[in-house]
């Protein structure tokens, strides 16, 4: 009787451990399963409008999921960061990507807002006798090299008959952009927006390009690029389909709100409010999956580059995109 009693009190410690084991495995998977999206964002454009608004936070906090801003001065830097690991999100023009897919970084495409040709522009100090394109042969042209307006003095040149033999590059980054543009130290600059408003505004700059022709056809487009991280991507789709319907959701409202959205840039950019309203009305609205088309000219942007050795290989676009 007493041996019985033994077994089955060593049954019932068994089966005690056993759940025991199990409870514990199951709090390390939920532990496991606590998911950190971690976005990587600029100064200006909807990604910091969402983060001041707050409503993806709340929106994926209710679907378990942490997120926390990291702030980049550009996208090439953003892009690193999503290469290395600190960001699983973020935002780029046309330009970065390519210089990260061709640097072998594991990126993929996930959305693209419309193109905006009007929101980059050729410009000129306002006392300038530049008058036309054709008028920039041997005169100093400062841009930021392989950015977006690499490709839209690349166009701008070619709808003159020009090259980029015929004129004097300059390569700064916009700050140091424009205070050589102030100083007289160069003859014109390339350059996007919230800074090609500000060089309007505050500068009286005068445009002698932009991403469309004189008779109204696009030169470029200049899109804006939604990227993740791919294995992010692959292992967690619905978390970037509710950041895309977030980010729509914040196109229509900054199209309807778009003296609150600049208010909501003012501190972030330092730039008044006059200068953001003219940059936000220039934005391209809507958030879109990447098309057949888009992927097409995305591929067109990287061949130029390629063309032009600002990337050492050839990159195949649609390799950095998702199949559905």
């Amino acid at each position: 009787m007493a041996r019985n009693t033994s077994k089955s009190l060593l049954k019932i410690t068994a089966l005690s451990l056993g759940i025991a084991s199990t409870m514990l495995l199951s709090g390390c998977d939920k532990k496991q399963e606590q998911i950190t999206l971690n976005i990587g964002y600029q100064k200006y454009g909807l990604l910091p409008i969402i983060k001041a608004r707050g409503d993806l936070d709340k929106t994926l906090k209710e679907k378990g999921v942490n997120v926390k801003w990291v702030e980049f001065p550009a996208g090439p830097q953003l892009l690193e960061g999503l290469n290395v690991g600190s960001v699983s999100f973020g935002e780029a023009g046309e330009a970065p990507p390519i210089f990260a897919q061709a640097a072998n970084a594991n990126l993929v495409y996930v959305a693209n807002q419309p193109s905006a040709p009007l929101a980059e522009a050729l410009v000129v100090p306002k006392n300038s006798a530049i008058k036309s394109v054709q008028d920039l042969k041997g005169k100093k042209v400062v841009l930021n090299k392989g950015s977006n307006v690499h490709h839209l003095l690349l166009k701008v040149l070619e709808a003159n008959h020009l090259t980029l033999a015929d004129i004097d590059v300059v390569y700064l980054p916009p700050a140091d952009a424009r205070a050589a543009f102030e100083k007289g130290a160069v003859d014109a600059w390339v350059i996007w927006d919230p800074f090609f408003a500000a060089a309007e505004q505050q500068l009286g700059a005068k445009v002698i390009a932009n991403g469309q022709s004189a008779d109204g056809k696009k030169l470029v487009n200049n899109y804006q690029f939604y990227l993740a991280d791919r294995k992010f991507a692959e292992k967690y789709p619905d978390i970037l389909k509710t950041v895309v319907n977030e980010l729509n959701t914040t196109t229509q409202w900054v199209a309807q709100h778009q003296t609150d959205a600049a208010k909501l840039l003012e501190k972030p950019t330092g730039l008044p409010l006059g200068v953001l309203n003219t940059s936000i009305q220039r934005m391209g609205s809507g958030v879109h999956p990447i098309s057949d088309e888009v992927a097409k000219e995305q591929q067109y942007v990287a061949d130029a580059f390629y063309q032009q050795k600002l990337i050492p290989n050839k990159i195949n676009i649609k390799a950095a995109i998702l199949a559905n």
